[in-house]
């Protein structure tokens, strides 16, 4: 398993991946003080956002949330190794990379409060929407990979021009049918897209031991498909790792699969409860691999980080964590016939039957309100004494 940063935050230097770290220098070098000082403070942002959004669904406010908590580096590290014209294909746990790209928190509020699908520009952000269904994103991102090679934006040697696609998912979804027929796919079209497996080590209750006797990383090799097996609580490996292999896949050299072995130190959702089906021995043993405390140990080595800045980080985090918070509780529920206005791009009969229908089950509340109005006597517009 490769790891450049030990959890005491000791340095060790990697000779195929230093290189594609520091890249051709300038805001291509990934491992400046500066570039990890923003890893340090990407990983405390979204970690407060999320246990924000863990409070905030248990208030009701959210109808559920999918924590990243421990994940962190695999995410930060994932979303800036990716370039800008990269597309990336996300599950629904991803709000570290969601963060690097450029999608605001409260974006995903509203998707896990059911008031939006997700709310942002795939185009813009080159970041697909949420994946809810475990393994789908697998096909998907694969199609779009071979929709690059067919507008000819892979292996032309312009790494601002050429194209790689990031698929990204739990190793409960490495388990899928899917993600067998997505590595069939890339590899018999050498597509340019690299499989991304964040190893939490439980798919629910089930521990990733029991999914596979072999490491993760071995499950694409069949197919062909090489593959790596990396620290995921190391920012630093995981951004190279990522790196290399999206530099590799844009160049026309084909798909590449990664398995990040990280902790998902939170329950796998807010309706699961992870003390039935893990010791509290197991969450400590992982408390010490934390990814945010890890670079920071690493920072203070070189002397690049200090109290002062950790502050700063620590009183922005809290301030986006009450923004969320007032944001949420500011939210107005959308009118529910707009769910009918862009099923179909033109007007379709069925969905306009089906919106008709839900305007009569409707309205007959409407009636049923109007009625108990007249038999107590008011135009049921007033409050109750």
């Amino acid at each position: 398993m490769i790891q450049l940063l030990a959890t005491d935050g000791t340095r060790t230097p990697h000779a195929e991946l230093d290189p594609v770290l520091t890249g051709a220098g300038g805001e291509d070098d990934l491992a400046t003080p500066e570039r990890l000082r923003g890893f340090y403070r990407d990983m405390v942002m979204i970690r407060a956002a999320d246990l924000e959004a863990t409070s905030l669904q248990r208030q009701g406010q959210l109808g559920l949330w999918a924590s990243a908590l421990g994940q962190e580096g695999a995410q930060i590290g994932a979303g800036h190794a990716a370039r800008t014209q990269d597309y990336l294909v996300p599950t629904y746990r991803e709000h570290g990379v969601a963060w690097a790209r450029g999608i605001e928190p409260w974006r995903l509020l509203e998707l896990f409060r059911g008031i939006s699908h997700g709310g942002w520009d795939p185009y813009e952000l080159r970041t697909h929407p949420y994946m809810l269904v475990l393994g789908s994103q697998g096909p998907h991102a694969v199609g779009y990979a071979m929709g690059l090679q067919r507008d000819g934006v892979v292996g032309t040697g312009d790494r601002t021009a050429d194209t790689a696609v990031l698929a990204l998912f739990g190793d409960g979804a490495s388990s899928e049918g899917e993600i067998s027929e997505s590595f069939t796919f890339a590899a018999s079209f050498e597509a340019p897209v690299v499989f991304l497996t964040q190893n939490n080590h439980w798919a629910i209750s089930v521990p990733s031991s029991v999914q596979s006797r072999v490491p993760l990383a071995q499950r694409s090799r069949g197919w062909g498909i090489p593959s790596v097996r990396v620290d995921g609580n190391d920012v630093l490996a995981v951004a190279a790792v990522v790196r290399s292999a999206l530099d590799a896949a844009r160049a026309g050299e084909g798909p590449r699969f990664i398995e990040a072995v990280t902790y998902r130190m939170a329950a796998h959702t807010t309706s699961d409860d992870a003390t039935r089906y893990r010791t509290s021995d197991e969450e400590q043993e992982w408390a010490l691999k934390d990814p945010i405390l890890r670079l920071r140990r690493h920072l203070e080595q070189l002397g690049e980080i200090d109290e002062d800045f950790v502050t700063r980080c620590d009183e922005e985090a809290h301030e986006l964590a009450m923004q969320l918070h007032h944001h949420i509780h500011g939210m107005e529920d959308p009118d529910p016939v707009r769910m009918f206005d862009h099923a179909y791009a033109e007007p379709h009969p069925l969905v306009t039957a089906e919106r008709e229908e839900y305007l009569a089950y409707t309205a007959q509340f409407a009636s049923e309100d109007e009625s108990d109005a007249e038999t107590d006597g008011t135009d049921g517009t007033e409050e109750p004494a």
